[in-house]
C-alpha cells in the first residue's frame, strides 16, 4: 500500500497550487482519503476528506471556499486544489487513507499516509 503526494511549491499570496495525491496497493472503494498539513512547530490539521463510497466532502473551516477536493476513483488519485493561498497556509501536505471510511478529519482514523509534499506560500 502506498500514497504519493505531488504538485507541491512555491508559490505567492493569492495564487493556486492542485496537490495529487496516487494511491497504489489498494483500490479507494469504501475508503476516505483525507488531507493534512503541519507547519513547522506547529501540530497536524486536517484539511479536506472525500468518502469514495458517496462523494460526500467535509473541509476545515480554515479552508472552506478556498479549496477543493476531488478524486478519480478510475485513476486511483485525489486532488486538493488550493485557491487564494495566503501564508500560513505553508506547511508539509500529507495525503491519508481510512479504511473505516468515515468523514472524519482525526489522523487517528487513517491507516496509510504517504511521505508528504511541501507548499510554501511567500506574501
Amino acid at each position: 500500500v502506498q500514497l504519493v503526494e505531488s504538485g507541491g511549491g512555491l508559490v505567492q499570496a493569492g495564487g493556486s497550487l492542485r496537490l495529487s495525491c496516487a494511491a497504489s496497493g489498494f483500490t479507494f472503494d469504501g475508503y476516505t482519503i483525507g488531507w493534512f498539513r503541519q507547519a513547522p512547530g506547529k501540530e497536524r490539521e486536517g484539511v479536506s476528506c472525500i468518502s469514495s463510497s458517496d462523494g460526500s466532502l467535509y473541509y476545515a473551516d480554515s479552508v472552506k471556499g478556498r479549496f477543493t477536493i476531488s478524486s478519480d476513483n478510475a485513476k486511483n488519485t485525489v486532488y486538493l486544489q488550493m485557491n487564494n493561498l495566503k501564508p500560513e497556509d505553508t506547511a508539509n501536505y500529507y495525503c491519508a487513507a481510512d479504511s473505516g471510511g468515515r468523514l472524519r478529519l482525526n489522523g487517528w482514523l487513517y491507516n496509510y499516509w504517504g511521505q508528504g509534499t511541501r507548499v510554501t506560500v511567500s506574501s
